[in-house]
């Protein structure tokens, strides 16, 4: 990482507030926005952190809807075509990139319908939700979370990335899930999530997180 990049301790309670009134400002602007929360799955909980802030921005006057990418991974007969443990394929085609475009974002564009389709493949079943479609109010906000979400062309109002260093990250994965540090070490070599994010979390600690200035 640059050393010109500066990073400024916060609590967690500060970033959520934080987060949250950037968020609150551009629905205030937008007929529905659009935020990713991006981290590797299971060590930066980047599910936890888009929970936060749901309450945060309905208290602020904006509907909101959770939708979690690992609801639109691919089926396991395509996951695991080349086996379970293929960092390469976790990396390119792990997760339903078209399907995440046509049932939640692109609904949410300023002349979209805003009829959303919150989860699409059960990961832990193989097999569909069949949910209903969910139609999310102007001024709304939807906040996806996953993994390697950057470089993919999801369109987005807001991209927030949970970085860790490689050696944080080795420790906070679970052991069983060390095969895919070679996915994340690529996803930042090709697709440098630190540079394109428009937020920038670091979570070495996840209680003693640091945000990125500028």
């Amino acid at each position: 990482m640059a050393t010109s990049v500066r990073y400024r301790p916060i609590t967690v309670e500060r970033l959520v507030a934080e987060l949250a009134d950037r968020v609150a400002d551009l629905a205030a602007r937008t007929r529905w926005t659009r935020v990713l929360v991006d981290g590797a799955e299971t060590a930066t909980d980047s599910t936890g952190l888009a929970d936060a802030l749901v309450d945060p921005l309905r208290v602020r006057g904006h509907p909101v809807l959770r939708v979690s990418a690992r609801d639109f991974l691919r089926p396991a007969s395509l996951r695991y075509e080349r086996g379970r443990y293929d960092p390469d394929v976790r990396y390119e085609d792990w997760l339903d990139v078209a399907g995440l475009r046509r049932e939640v974002l692109d609904p949410l564009e300023d002349s979209g319908t805003g009829h959303v389709l919150p989860a699409l493949w059960d990961a832990d079943r193989d097999r569909a939700f069949r949910l209903p479609r969910t139609r999310l109010p102007d001024g709304g906000v939807v906040l996806v979370d996953g993994e390697l979400l950057l470089g993919q062309g999801l369109p987005a109002e807001l991209t927030v990335h949970l970085w860790l260093s490689p050696g944080a990250l080795r420790r906070r994965l679970p052991d069983d899930t060390h095969w895919a540090l070679p996915a994340y070490a690529r996803y930042d070599e090709e697709v440098r999530p630190v540079e394109l994010a428009d937020v920038v979390v670091r979570m070495d600690d996840p209680q003693r997180p640091a945000l990125r200035e500028g």
